[in-house]
C-alpha cells in the first residue's frame, strides 16, 4: 500500500484504485502536478491516449521500470513497446504480488 510519504515518479508502476480502469496496472509517464500524474500501459491506454489520474486514486507500487524513466532522460519520450515490456518484466518478477490476491 502507499505511504503518504512517497512521491511518485516516472517509471513507477501502479495500480488504479478507482474508476473505470480500476484493477489495471499502468505506468507513470507524466507528472503534472503534486496531484495529477498521467499514466499509461502501452497496450489498453496507448502513450498518445495517457490517462490523467489523481494520485489518491493510485497505489503506487514500490518498483520503477528502469528502461522507461532511461528512456525520458534520453529522448524525452517512451514507446509503447517499451511500456508494455516493462509491465511483463514486473509481472516475472512479482508473480507473487499477484496471487495474493487470488
Amino acid at each position: 500500500m502507499q505511504d503518504s510519504g512517497s512521491t511518485p515518479e516516472i517509471g513507477q508502476v501502479v495500480v488504479i484504485t478507482k474508476g473505470r480502469d480500476q484493477g489495471q496496472l499502468g505506468i507513470i509517464v507524466e507528472l503534472i502536478d503534486d496531484r495529477f500524474v498521467r499514466i499509461a500501459d502501452g497496450d489498453k491506454r496507448k502513450i498518445d491516449r495517457m490517462k490523467k489520474k489523481n494520485i489518491h486514486h493510485l497505489e503506487l507500487i514500490d518498483y520503477i521500470a528502469d528502461e522507461v524513466q532511461s528512456s525520458f532522460i534520453e529522448t524525452g519520450r517512451v514507446t509503447n513497446g517499451k511500456l508494455r515490456y516493462a509491465l511483463t518484466n514486473f509481472f516475472e518478477q512479482h508473480s507473487d504480488l499477484l496471487k495474493e490476491g487470488e
